[in-house]
């Protein structure tokens, strides 16, 4: 134990931030006039500090073996610089390690496995979401096109970025896949005239979103869909095509199926935008340090991350074509630190909205622990948010320069921007 409370110690005195650390025996360590103060009630919490498990000491705090008195901003820089090694960093491995990987993939995204994982997430607590996300309840990576704008403004302007990418006409069929709580199914109907069908696993997503469609006279030309993507009809292909936070559910295993499936729905000259979150290392399916594990026990089951360059090939071997490719990595940090600073700013309506007693208490520390963190992650680098927009695999058509009427994407970007 000695030689742990040594390099307890020694990380302490290291720490960007002044923490004291009251230790399971009562005994204190650390600054004498804290920025931040640790109250360890587990010897175990203890070896993951010194050992930089960052993960393990997020289940920690999730299980109660620790308290944190101090921000959540303060908790990341500890976080951050006790690591002893890059998150990110993952050995290639052997074909065996590739093919545990790919069975493993297989074996967690079977349609019904898919709809219980969803909805352990997404249907935790509406009124618990809608708390700290805008007045939409935009469920995913903002766009601030202005430094200085609000959250909700950044979310209207990622919705518009999309709706422009795919360069949305009036009576166009419109697929939004993964809708969430309606934002951009909602936002394209009203400010694009299209025909909108969105689908969802959640079924509080479904309800809600419904609701609106009637709310503002939308039914006949929105829809909502409880339904799987696997089983969306392809006997009426789409226009255009959204799935914003979605993928990062389908499995590694089912990338290259999951674009065929897009390539199927989608119409001759349409587009496709999928906007989600990659993986900052090439090998790694999750964030090390025990952080991915610590999402997939507490916050997304099922969850898997891809590096940007896998994600290509499967759209390439799905026989699709990426015609633009954006990261909007600093975007989502920004986004998660609104979301974290809006929750830890309103603890105690949070708690009122979710199961009470000890559940809903460890449910609002795994939250915080995750806003926190994955706004650490993106900051870090060691994950990213691309936006990949698609279209069917080039003809060898002779006038692709004239932009014939069958060719939907413009050779310029211009049009997205003006």
């Amino acid at each position: 134990m000695s030689s742990v409370l040594s390099m307890v110690e020694k990380k302490l005195a290291a720490l960007p931030v002044s923490v004291q650390m009251q230790l399971p025996g009562g005994e204190t360590v650390g600054a004498s006039n804290p920025e931040m103060k640790l109250i360890v009630k587990d010897r175990a919490t203890l070896v993951n500090f010194a050992t930089g498990q960052a993960g393990n000491l997020g289940e920690d705090y999730v299980e109660g073996r620790f308290v944190v008195e101090g921000s959540m901003r303060n908790l990341m820089k500890i976080a951050a610089a006790i690591l002893d090694q890059n998150p990110v960093d993952a050995a290639k491995g052997n074909w065996l390690t590739a093919l545990i990987r790919h069975l493993v993939s297989i074996r967690r995204h079977s349609t019904t496995r898919d709809a219980e994982q969803i909805q352990f997430h997404y249907d935790l607590s509406d009124e618990f979401y809608a708390l700290w996300l805008d007045p939409r309840r935009v469920y995913s990576c903002a766009y601030f096109r202005e430094p200085d704008m609000t959250l909700a403004q950044a979310q209207e302007a990622k919705l518009d970025h999309i709706c422009r990418k795919l360069d949305l006409k009036s009576g166009e069929r419109f697929l939004d896949i993964g809708a969430g709580w309606g934002g951009l199914l909602l936002w394209a109907a009203e400010n694009y005239g299209v025909d909108a069908t969105g689908i969802t696993l959640s079924k509080n997503q479904h309800a809600h979103v419904n609701r609106l469609i009637e709310e503002k006279g939308l039914s006949g030309r929105v829809r909502m869909n409880l339904l799987d993507y696997r089983d969306l009809d392809e006997s009426r292909p789409y226009d255009k095509i959204a799935s914003v936070g979605m993928f990062e559910h389908v499995g590694r295993a089912q990338l290259e199926e999951y674009f065929a499936k897009l390539r199927r729905l989608l119409a001759p000259g349409g587009l496709i935008m999928n906007h989600g979150i990659t993986a900052g290392g090439v090998y790694n399916a999750e964030v090390g340090a025990g952080m991915g594990r610590f999402i997939e026990k507490y916050i997304f089951p099922g969850g898997e991350l891809t590096h940007i360059s896998n994600e290509l090939a499967k759209i390439a071997l799905s026989g699709l074509e990426d015609v633009d490719v954006e990261n909007l990595r600093p975007h989502y940090a920004r986004t998660l630190w609104h979301w974290s600073d809006t929750l830890e700013a309103n603890l105690d309506a949070a708690r009122k909205t979710l199961k009470p007693g000890e559940q809903g208490d460890k449910s609002l520390r795994a939250y915080r622990i995750y806003l926190a963190g994955c706004a650490l992650g993106f900051e870090q680098g060691w994950i990213a948010l691309h936006q990949v927009l698609l279209k069917h695999k080039a003809t060898g058509r002779h006038d692709e320069l004239d932009y014939p009427a069958d060719e939907a994407y413009p050779w310029r970007r211009d049009y997205i921007y003006r």
